[in-house]
């Protein structure tokens, strides 16, 4: 039974992030040492409390963030990385929102200094970091340039109201000249890594900053990571001289949301203050039944996904 501040959450829904294909194949730097279980956010309803809890009573549904451990059930948690889920929200869309909304805000608000008509460079867009950091950046009257790995995303783009949307190639450079115009690059949501990082880089701005929170180019569609390759990327990986910065006036900035986990306090203050921003719902794009995790996996590192990815539990 849970005791103080527990909460004891019946799991209905797992959001997939990228956190967990990485740390599955032992790449993730955060991933603790020993055996763990995967698993950041969720939702579902709490059927316990301990005897100090407030916020929350049996019955209530909730949305929440763990440092790994959402791939269960049943999660006992303290109250503090539980949110209600908003009215009219199905688990599932609770499930889709704590980190890709996060992720979003801190990169682009409190790192990128987000301000009004400010050029905004987002990878990964109809995934759903991508996603909320449009709607964000459109709160703030920006400019959003997205880029998708495949054509077929581009329409998903436009209905969330990006500005311009690049398929990436291998003339990314021309294709990014093309979509900015005379538009300085002034902030970048950096995610992919490689060619694709280099070539936003030397376009920045003065005063422009790149934000690197994934670094996409590093997954594989295999169960096993091909580490020939891996190695290969990351030796080829671009060089970033910090003096050199001084001429451009540029910086680059990168985080892991993690950290945030350990800053409850600080979490709260800016998961309210997205609230504030009034940003919608999630868009769930796959739902899968939990008892097809591996192939929710194999999904979400396809490429092929929009939105976000969700497992289902009954």
């Amino acid at each position: 039974m849970p005791s103080g501040r527990q909460v004891l959450v019946q799991v209905r829904a797992i959001g997939l992030n990228f956190a967990d294909v990485f740390s599955v194949k032992g790449l993730y730097q955060a991933a603790p040492k020993e055996a763990f279980v995967p698993g950041l956010e969720f939702a579902g309803e709490v059927i316990a409390t301990g005897p100090e809890v407030r916020r929350f009573k049996e019955g209530d549904a909730v949305m929440g963030v763990t440092r790994f451990g959402a791939y269960v059930s049943h999660i006992l948690h303290s109250e503090d990385y539980l949110n209600p889920l908003p009215e009219g929200w199905s688990f599932e869309e609770g499930a889709a929102y704590p980190v890709q909304a996060l992720t979003a805000y801190y990169a682009l608000v409190k790192l990128g200094d987000l301000q009004k008509g400010m050029t905004v460079l987002i990878h990964s867009a109809a995934g759903g970091v991508g996603t909320f950091a449009n709607r964000i950046a459109k709160k703030y009257g920006a400019y959003t340039i997205g880029t998708v790995s495949r054509p077929e995303k581009v329409a998903y783009c436009r209905e969330e109201g990006y500005d311009k949307v690049i398929v990436r190639s291998k003339n990314f450079g021309e294709q990014l000249d093309e979509a900015l115009g005379e538009r300085p690059l002034q902030l970048v949501m950096e995610c992919i890594g490689g060619r694709v990082l280099a070539e936003a880089w030397q376009r920045l701005a003065s005063q422009g900053r790149m934000i690197v929170y994934g670094a996409a180019r590093y997954t594989n569609t295999g169960d096993k990571p091909n580490y020939l390759r891996l190695m290969w990327q990351y030796f080829t990986r671009p060089k970033i001289d910090p003096q050199a910065m001084t001429h451009r006036n540029v910086g680059i900035l990168g985080f892991n949301l993690i950290y945030l986990y350990g800053q409850i306090e600080t979490m709260r203050q800016q998961l309210s203050e997205l609230e504030r921003l009034n940003l919608g719902k999630p868009r769930v794009g796959h739902r899968l039944p939990f008892e097809e995790l591996p192939e929710a996996l194999r999904l979400f590192q396809s490429g092929k996904t929009t939105g976000k990815v969700v497992l289902q539990l009954t």
